[in-house]
């Protein structure tokens, strides 16, 4: 029996990358609740002290300060856990914009040295990639399988998703090579309470405006979709993806399937926070500096993930709307 068998029991200490960012925060949470004990690393560049200030009185918590890219600080991490997951990587269509640099090196180098490590003590992974390495696909739903096709290399908003791809090209090689335990999960886009919108994260951002009964900024036509998937659904899964011994080796899209466009999103953020907040659109050049290559439709294929551990998403657009309005009303965000 492999290692990631004992997962599911409780008292176990999982090491979590970018464990105070806004997912990652929520997965501690949930660990702890389940009875398990936390590692989080994070250097706090996006993760916030607020996120997991909560979590002290929760459980065992320990919370190293640094990079995922010091593999002393990792290798410290890692040898007295579990298992891992990763998150930690540059999050947000404005910072990878603007720090293309930053972005490839957390992501590719951070991966290379969590998995290093996970290897030289044994210790099972799971590495969230991004919706991002589907590219300009235009067969939609997406499929774990497809084919994909992105933009040029002189266009900086594609750098996130090449370096997803060699996070994932990463772990499969890991797990071919060395035999590593590891499972891939590309993450859509995952919204909810503790998100923020300053690095371009679309809900926050609308609703935030939305209460302040100011104007609200679509990017573009507003006729892209998107799917939009609660934070508790998607921890959920990153649950039992890791204590599912059928998992491991897979790639899984996870998210919703329910697509809506932006331009009806902001239409709905306006109805349920009964704003008075009119909606404008910016181009891609007014909002980022500069020219934007963007999808018009990005939507999942959830077969394989719900065949392997039932996900089926609980909170509706309508729901997930009022908990970020819930979220920024009590904390004044």
């Amino acid at each position: 029996m492999g290692i990631w068998f004992n997962l599911c029991v409780m008292g176990k200490r999982f090491l979590i990358t970018g464990g105070a960012g806004f997912i990652g925060s929520h997965l501690c949470e949930s660990l702890l609740k389940r009875g398990d004990s936390i590692t989080i690393l994070d250097d706090f560049s996006t993760g916030r002290e607020q996120n997991i200030a909560h979590l002290f009185q929760r459980g065992d918590v320990q919370v190293i300060r640094d990079s995922v890219e010091n593999e002393a600080a990792v290798n410290l991490a890692m040898s007295t856990c579990d298992a891992v997951y990763h998150l930690a990587a540059a999050v947000g269509v404005q910072l990878i914009v603007e720090r293309p640099v930053l972005t490839i090196r957390s992501i590719i180098h951070g991966t290379e040295v969590v998995l290093a490590a996970a290897q030289r003590f044994g210790r099972p992974v799971l590495i969230t990639s991004s919706s991002e390495v589907y590219g300009k696909g235009a067969k939609v739903p997406f499929s774990e399988n497809d084919d994909v096709v992105l933009g040029p290399t002189r266009a900086s908003r594609w750098c996130y998703a090449y370096a997803k791809g060699i996070d994932e090209f990463l772990g499969l090689a890991y797990r071919k090579q060395f035999g590593l335990p590891n499972v891939i999960v590309r993450l859509f886009n995952t919204v909810g309470p503790r998100q923020v919108g300053m690095y371009g994260m679309v809900l926050p951002r609308f609703v935030a405006a939305a209460l302040k009964n100011a104007p609200i900024q679509v990017y573009g036509d507003g006729r892209q979709t998107r799917c939009f998937c609660h934070v508790a659904d998607v921890t959920d899964a990153l649950l039992r993806l890791m204590s599912t011994a059928a998992a491991f080796g897979q790639v899984f899209n996870l998210g919703s399937d329910e697509e809506v466009s932006i331009n009806d999103l902001a239409q709905r953020v306006v109805s349920i926070c009964g704003s008075a907040s009119r909606i404008e659109h910016l181009s891609y050049q007014e909002a980022y500096g500069q020219e934007f290559d963007d999808l018009p439709r990005r939507v999942p294929r959830l077969d394989r993930i719900r065949s392997v551990i039932g996900f089926v998403p609980r909170y509706s657009l309508d729901q997930i709307i009022r908990s970020v309005q819930d979220y920024l009303k009590q904390t004044g965000a």
